[in-house]
């Protein structure tokens, strides 16, 4: 959703209060495409303080399916958006011109870019589906945490495996 800013732009400290949608329906990166299964609607706040800064603050929840990383099993995970952005309106070279930021083009604000970089910054190293996780099979591809399997799941050290064949000739020993 893209949102015109041109009134609080010009207008000097100018305060207004707008809700917007939410029209992502998946998270697309270089990890995958994840699908957005709850959004809400929210209210931005956006303040030009004398001609200078322009605030775009506001909050939201969304609720994004991403697998696990041990079992793949698909997970729900809750992202709280704190949206806290304060824009140079005076283009000097300190601050962020407009035409610099990748979520506004010219006077209109994209909220779902917006949204987009919010989650980028706040995605998990790590997602499992609970703390304990056992993953999956290396051999067999079982899921661990549902049920168990015959594989043998220790791996002898490669350094070590001139002395495994010394124990396996002489089981005596």
């Amino acid at each position: 959703m893209k949102v015109d800013l041109a009134d609080v732009i010009s207008s000097e400290d100018l305060e207004i209060t707008k809700n917007v949608e939410i029209e992502l329906d998946s998270f697309a990166s270089r990890l995958g495409q994840f699908p957005i299964v709850k959004k809400a609607p929210f209210a931005l706040y956006f303040a030009n303080e004398g001609n200078q800064r322009l605030l775009v603050q506001g909050e939201t929840e969304l609720t994004i399916a991403v697998p696990c990383d041990r079992c793949l099993e698909e997970t729900s995970r809750a992202f709280h958006l704190v949206i806290d952005k304060e824009i140079d309106l005076t283009g000097s070279k300190e601050g962020m011109r407009l035409e610099e930021l990748d979520f506004m083009t010219g006077t209109s604000l994209d909220v779902d870019q917006l949204i987009f970089g919010e989650i980028l910054v706040g995605w998990p190293m790590k997602v499992l589906c609970r703390e304990d996780c056992k993953g999956i099979c290396k051999k067999c591809g079982t899921n661990l945490n549902l049920a168990e399997c015959q594989c043998q799941r220790t791996e002898p050290d490669p350094r070590m495996a001139a002395i495994q064949d010394i124990f396996n000739k002489f089981k005596e020993v």
